[in-house]
């Protein structure tokens, strides 16, 4: 089973390459963003405990995380691979994750880390809340702590992988064609 981590800060590109990569491959998407999304749009109560850390540029508690994605490989029990686009975020999550994936009887394949400038960074984000209306992107403020948080936070979640010589680091700073060659180069091989 190929697994893959698509990793990177806010607005990298993540979700449009996991998007081009899943067709690719055949995978089945795991964003935690997008899971979150539907849950705070179907005004659960999870989705609304949610939103109060998202609007602030906060992490979702890890629990709530990893059961969201437990019951998501439940119900995919035939595919050929996952990408996770967005998770995990922090080490604890990584090593959370791994052991849930050791459970199912898998692990992951490689960490694609994409590399993009956080002035690119924050004028992707609001471009992005131009035309999708994302309040955690129509705020600098939010963006720019969002970016620190995944700097003091979810950078080291590269360490954990790197240690297992599972990361491949990408510049996500070329066009979206040219990212997603690197990113199959660094699949394939």
């Amino acid at each position: 089973m190929l697994n893959i981590i698509l990793f990177g800060p806010p607005g990298c590109g993540k979700g449009t390459q996991a998007s081009k990569l899943i067709e690719h491959y055949g995978l089945i998407h795991i964003s935690t963003g997008d899971l979150l999304r539907a849950e705070i749009g179907g005004g659960t109560p999870l989705g609304l405990e949610a939103k109060k850390f998202m609007d602030q540029g906060k992490l979702v508690p890890d629990d709530v995380v990893i059961g969201m994605i437990s019951s998501k490989l439940d119900s995919n029990p035939d595919t050929k691979g996952i990408i996770f686009d967005g998770f995990p975020r922090t080490t604890a999550q990584a090593e959370a994750l791994d052991k849930l994936l050791k459970f199912k009887d898998t692990e992951i394949s490689v960490v694609l880390s994409l590399v993009v400038n956080d002035e690119d960074l924050v004028v992707r984000l609001k471009k992005r809340a131009e035309v999708s209306g994302r309040v955690d992107d129509q705020d600098e403020s939010v963006i720019r702590r969002r970016l620190q948080v995944y700097k003091d936070e979810t950078a080291q979640v590269a360490d954990h992988y790197a240690a297992q010589g599972k990361v491949e680091v990408i510049n996500g700073e070329g066009s979206i064609d040219d990212t997603f060659e690197l990113l199959k180069k660094a699949i394939d091989k």
